[in-house]
């Protein structure tokens, strides 16, 4: 929507002229030469040939440790700490809560520290180097509380290594997920590097799920030392795999010399891509109860089924669903390259869904049923590991055929962000459910607290997973429709216009868009209505705008925390679901002030060397037309 000239006399001191004197962001790229230079052709064509097997496994071998290390988290740490070192399960969910809310606020954070990090050993491998032993280091100390710790300590125990567990988990995670699509740009080659990765993190789970069990009984170590053996050799495995990774796979020059992308512009571009909104849907959705499974079943296990020796039925079961994961996903790469990435995207939520709707229906006793119901879930569990990071991979190129930048890191801390602060209800709700419900720990529970687990573990995840199903359905990118934004990625960088095979629509090159690339970033601090607003009342208009939002985001976040703390009182009662919900609600709050502060800091540059309007209109016309919303 164009802005009537007589509105444009606000935007008063308009400078003209090609370059803006207030952008301190990525310098204005050279317009594309008609021919590439000699050596081009080979950069910009995506990868093609064949990714050389001692690079896939040197990529991949990471995950090996990675998804070992996320079994304990993720399965044994909740009843570890509830029924061995005797934390309150309500305690427990905000801590999870709290950990959770600072890792989603540290990934987007990560993601712009590894995209404008610039060493002779490129910009992510340093940081995977530097995040692998330090997550050793507190994936050690989070499993080996001492024992002399009373409650109030052990609650402090379990929130610092909780909080340091993740932080340096993302140093190193962040840059390997913006490592893998740099690789290659091949769509099936991409298919092959991936199934490789989760072929590793499939065989790690495998292994976490079977040793913790034998380190207890067969080894006799109990559940202290169990996890303490446990943490150190994954730790160390951990370090010495990254460390390899780091050795043998070289970034590639052409992707490491390209200028750093703004962070709060550089969301804002995300969020303009179609494709990606509707894969981030489905993840929005599936991490509501994406916790759940793993979280519960020890619980499901022990308090439902009832077996005389619930720890060895805890390891058939979670050998069996991995086991099954591992010996399914050579079916689940051909599928996918026979049929496609989304079809067999599709047809792996159909297992799950099942699965978790038949466990509510188990009672005590129903020890080989719910052993034949898992290993039919387990079945798909390596090939929604290995689809995922494959199809944001060909949402990314979709992203470049708009944008002219490859944003792997960005992409991948902007998914993480979203999706961990949902996630949070999944991992933090139902602890605090079970509390509110009587749990008590390693005694019979009341049929309130068994019907709780039983739903929580079989409805929850089978509702998301329907509703997920259907937007998923509507995700465009195919093989073909690949291949054609590459075409048309090739195009733009010979100068040429594109069709976007998905709107059907022409997208000219960055250089033809009236806009140039430095003030464009610039730009998109700003929403299209705010510029509006701008070019109609002035650039001042925006600051008292922007600087209530933030005053707003930090003063929930203050009321947030207040309420915290309320909630541990003298640490006598439990925190309950109230608590979890203001940990969740201060993170976002915090993020809001954040982003918002940012923006506040652009604007008040844009007050005092405004921008010449025309510039502005044609970045508005480039924003509509690249489907950002209104």
């Amino acid at each position: 929507m164009r802005v009537h000239a007589a509105d444009r006399g606000a935007w008063h001191g308009g400078i003209h002229g090609a370059h803006s004197p207030f952008v301190a962001e990525p310098s204005p790229a050279p317009e594309a030469p008609a021919t590439p230079p000699p050596g081009e052709e080979a950069r910009s064509a995506p990868r093609s040939g064949p990714v050389p097997l001692s690079v896939r496994l040197a990529f991949g071998a990471p995950s090996f440790a990675g998804a070992a290390m996320a079994i304990p988290i993720g399965i044994h740490l909740t009843i570890f700490y509830s029924d061995v070192v005797l934390v309150p399960l309500g305690f427990i969910a905000l801590t999870k809560a709290i950990s959770r809310a600072l890792d989603a606020l540290t990934d987007p954070l990560m993601g712009w520290i590894t995209d404008r990090t610039r060493s002779r050993f490129g910009r992510r491998r340093p940081w995977i180097a530097l995040g692998a032993p330090t997550c050793a280091l507190a994936f050690w100390a989070l499993f080996t509380p001492p024992e002399s710790l009373g409650r109030d300590a052990a609650i402090v125990w379990l929130l610092t290594t909780y909080v340091l567990y993740y932080v340096f988990h993302t140093v190193y995670l962040i840059p390997h997920y913006g490592l893998g699509p740099e690789i290659t740009q091949d769509y099936h080659e991409r298919s092959r590097l991936f199934g490789v990765s989760e072929g590793f993190t499939v065989a790690g789970t495998l292994a976490a799920a079977v040793l913790p069990g034998l380190l207890k009984d067969q080894a006799g170590l109990g559940d202290r030392g169990a996890m303490a053996a446990f943490a150190v050799l994954f730790g160390l495995l951990l370090t010495a795999l990254y460390w390899n990774l780091v050795w043998r796979v070289k970034e590639r020059p052409e992707f490491s010399a390209r200028p750093p992308n703004p962070l709060v512009p550089g969301m804002r571009r995300v969020m303009r891509n179609r494709v990606f909104r509707i894969l981030l849907a489905v993840y929005l959705v599936g991490s509501t109860t994406g916790a759940i499974p793993g979280m519960m079943i020890p619980y499901f296990t022990k308090y439902v089924l009832q077996p005389e020796n619930p720890d060895q039925w805890m390891m058939i079961y979670l050998a069996s669903y991995f086991g099954a994961g591992f010996l399914f996903l050579p079916f689940w790469v051909w599928f996918a390259k026979r049929y496609g990435k989304k079809a067999a995207y599709l047809v792996t939520f159909l297992p799950g869904m099942l699965a978790s709707f038949a466990l509510f229906f188990l009672g005590p006793g129903d020890l080989w049923t719910a052993e034949v119901i898992l290993v039919f879930a387990g079945s798909v569990f390596g090939a929604r590991l290995f689809l995922a990071p494959a199809l944001q991979a060909d949402v990314i190129d979709y992203d470049e055929l708009h944008t002219g930048q490859r944003r792997e890191a960005q992409y991948g801390a902007l998914w993480a962000f979203i999706t961990k602060f949902t996630v949070i209800l999944s991992m933090s709700v139902p602890l605090a459910i079970l509390a509110s419900a009587g749990y008590q720990p390693n005694q019979p529970q009341s049929d309130e607290v068994v019907l709780a687990i039983r739903a929580i573990l079989g409805l929850a995840p089978a509702t998301s997973a329907l509703i997920a199903f259907v937007i998923a359905w509507r995700y465009p990118i195919s093989e073909a429709v690949h291949a054609e934004i590459w075409t048309g990625i090739e195009a733009h960088r010979r100068g040429e216009s594109a069709v976007d095979p998905i709107t059907g629509e022409t997208v000219a090159p960055l250089e033809r868009r009236g806009v140039d690339e430095a003030t464009g970033w610039f730009l998109d601090h700003f929403s299209p209505r705010e510029l509006r607003r701008a070019l109609r009342d002035g650039p001042a208009s925006l600051t008292p705008r922007l600087a209530g939002f933030v005053a707003v985001g930090v003063l929930a976040f203050v009321v947030c925390v207040v309420e915290t703390l309320a909630t541990f009182g003298d640490g006598s009662r439990d925190p309950g679901i109230v608590a979890t919900l203001w940990v969740l609600a201060g993170g976002l709050s915090l993020g809001v002030a954040a982003f918002h502060g940012v923006r506040l800091r652009a604007a008040s540059r844009l007050r005092r060397e405004p921008l010449d309007p025309e510039r502005v209109l044609a970045h508005l016309d480039d924003v509509e037309a690249s489907g950002g919303p209104a």
